[in-house]
């Protein structure tokens, strides 16, 4: 049984930092490609980074520079580390894991058809 398990998300004030984690299990991991999506009310689901299975990243423009996305294959968990975080931030912010494939990661990442998603965690990001 695949699972994906956000934590770390809660509210900080503009300008703060957190860090979300992603435990996977139930698929081989260091195989997949991963990524965060991160979705605000009223609005449509966005990718925001993703990771190939050797380690190359790829970021969305508007958090290009603030976020880092990083991926431990040995304990299987994904990472986002968030800084300067503003209210435009405020999302449910979701991991996903794809399988395998041709696609550039900067490509995977405009696509919302990933095999497998996370509950989601929230970031509330206050002025």
């Amino acid at each position: 049984q695949v699972q994906l398990v956000e934590s770390g998300g809660g509210s900080v004030q503009t300008g703060g930092s957190l860090r979300l984690s992603c435990a996977s299990s139930g698929f081989t991991y260091s195989r997949y490609y991963m990524g965060w999506f991160r979705q605000a009310p009223g609005k449509e689901r966005e990718g925001i980074a993703a990771i190939s299975p050797d380690g190359r990243t790829a970021y969305a423009a508007s958090v290009k520079g603030r976020f880092t996305i990083s991926r431990d294959n040995n304990k299987n968990t994904l990472s986002l580390q968030m800084s300067s975080l503003n209210p435009e931030d405020t999302a449910m912010y979701y991991c996903a894991a794809d399988r395998p494939s041709a696609l550039p990661v900067q490509l995977k990442l405009a696509t919302l058809t990933w095999d497998y998603w996370g509950q989601g965690t929230q970031v509330t990001v206050s002025s």
